[in-house]
């Protein structure tokens, strides 16, 4: 996939538009992305179509809302297909591959979310230390 796997400047906005409940927010992206996965991963198990699409139309959406692009665009796959073989009565073990993924980059996206969240991590410019006379 060439998608980025942020695209930061929708993420500014989400926090932006969200204010104080942001750091809320991406915590129930935390938890249900994570429920999401695994319930993605067990339909998968049980070659269950139907069980596929909710959980990878809420990953996408979810995912989406935060900038996560490469993830939300991965879960849109999954769910297009699954629908798909819903529709023509189709086993989707084909798209094994695809959901093995998921998991390590969902893991991979939710770290850089968290990481750019985080209050704690200082942004100073470059010239932060000889500004100061360091």
């Amino acid at each position: 996939m060439d998608e980025i796997l942020v695209d930061w400047d929708e993420f500014r906005a989400t926090r932006t538009q969200l204010g104080a409940a942001f750091v809320r927010i991406l915590g129930y992206f935390r938890e249900d992305g994570t429920k999401s996965v695994a319930v993605i991963e067990e339909a998968m198990r049980a070659r269950d179509a139907r069980g596929l699409v909710m959980p990878a139309h809420t990953l996408k959406s979810e995912a989406r809302q935060f900038g996560a692009e490469r993830l939300g665009a991965l879960a849109e796959d999954i769910e297009m297909f699954a629908r798909h073989c819903v529709e023509a009565q189709l086993s989707p073990e084909e798209y094994l591959p695809r959901v093995v993924t998921l998991r390590a980059l969902f893991e991979e996206t939710l770290a850089a979310l968290e990481r750019e969240a985080n209050p704690l991590v200082q942004r100073k410019p470059a010239s932060f230390g000889r500004a100061a006379g360091y």
